[in-house]
């Protein structure tokens, strides 16, 4: 794909221009509604004195997940936030009508981030994803799409990119999360269909749909704005966790009984191989079955729904590196009592955390 010289795509956003030292709000139109309304994206519009990069932020690429729609709301509200070069493109909702409907999906029931580039042509979804592709990531320079954990579900938060490509893990290391997850993201998905097209993207996955999550939020906010000093867009020091681990491997546990399920973990804990995850009970209370931890692992994302059936997943635990213990990063979590120490208190509150039954072992 051929991209536009930047520095020219900046002075004119679909109709309006901004001058250096100026930001406004415009509106992308990416189609129609069953009423023959025109559908329009959102964007608020940044741009500093002097040239430099285009970054652009994204919220609610899946409509319910608007924890991100909040840290972005939350940026353009920020009459501090004076970029220094370059230009920044906030985008709260991009995924416009499946935000109106509370939904992951559009009318069609197709998942736009499964969409890019799109065709001019194609779906509703594929001709929505090719108006994003070329009018949004087209004319930028890097990218950070902001998502959730998807319904009856809540994520440690996490960054996710291919670190395979230095810019992107220029950025993914900036961010500042504890964890990083190594990866090119699922075909036509769009960040990585954003790599290949020369915009190096990554993701952060945290919280749960239909919520704005002070925490989470607070964290999107920190890393949206570490990674613009990173790139020397914004003054000020980059804030980062007492570790950052890139975690290669995960696995979904999953339920061997049904029932009702009593956890003994929650997002963001570091546990060990044989650490009891969560039991399995009947409605009135008898034990069926423990789940264990299958190696050393973090629990970057769990089910916040306590009733399962055989073989729905409960626990989506990243596998540490060798060099990284479990004794020793809960040292340095004791250490820790910023950002990340109330983000994983807060998750904790969402789900009923009880200790393993007696004379539990690993089998």
């Amino acid at each position: 794909m051929n991209r536009p010289d930047s520095r020219t795509a900046m002075f004119d956003w679909f109709g309006e221009t901004i001058a250096p030292g100026e930001a406004g709000n415009v509106q992308l139109a990416v189609g129609e509604s069953y009423s023959s309304m025109t559908v329009d994206i959102q964007i608020h519009i940044r741009r500093a004195k002097e040239e430099g990069p285009v970054v652009f932020v994204t919220g609610a690429l899946h409509g319910d997940e608007i924890n991100g729609c909040g840290a972005i709301r939350q940026l353009i509200q920020d009459d501090d936030l004076q970029i220094e070069r370059g230009a920044l493109v906030l985008i709260p909702v991009l995924n416009v009508l499946a935000f109106e409907r509370h939904s992951r999906y559009l009318p069609d029931r197709r998942d736009l981030n499964r969409s890019f580039p799109g065709l001019a042509d194609g779906s509703l979804a594929s001709r929505m994803a090719f108006t994003i592709f070329h009018e949004i990531v087209m004319r930028s320079d890097y990218g950070i799409d902001l998502h959730t954990a998807s319904v009856r579900r809540t994520n440690y938060p996490t960054v996710r990119g291919d670190l395979t490509d230095r810019h992107v893990r220029r950025l993914a290391e900036a961010f500042g999360a504890e964890i990083i997850v190594n990866s090119k993201g699922p075909k036509s998905s769009f960040r990585r269909e954003a790599c290949s097209a020369g915009c190096p993207t990554i993701i952060m996955e945290g919280g749960e749909v239909w919520k704005v999550e002070p925490g989470i939020v607070e964290t999107a906010v920190r890393g949206v704005k570490n990674i613009l000093r990173e790139l020397h867009m914004l003054e000020g020091r980059i804030e980062s966790p007492a570790y950052q681990i890139v975690l290669e491997k995960s696995k979904w546990i999953r339920a061997e009984r049904g029932g009702f399920l009593d956890f003994h973990i929650k997002p963001g804990d570091i546990v060990e191989k044989g650490q009891p995850i969560a039991t399995s009970s009947t409605i009135l209370g008898e034990d069926q079955s423990t789940l264990y931890a299958p190696f050393n692992g973090v629990v970057i994302g769990m089910t916040s729904l306590p009733a399962i059936s055989p073989g729905e997943p409960i626990c989506n635990l990243g596998k540490l590196p060798r060099k990284y213990s479990p004794e020793k990063l809960a040292r340095l979590r004791a250490r820790e009592d910023g950002l990340e120490q109330q983000v994983l208190d807060d998750l904790g509150t969402n789900v009923l955390v009880t200790e393993p039954p007696e004379n539990v072992a690993e089998p």
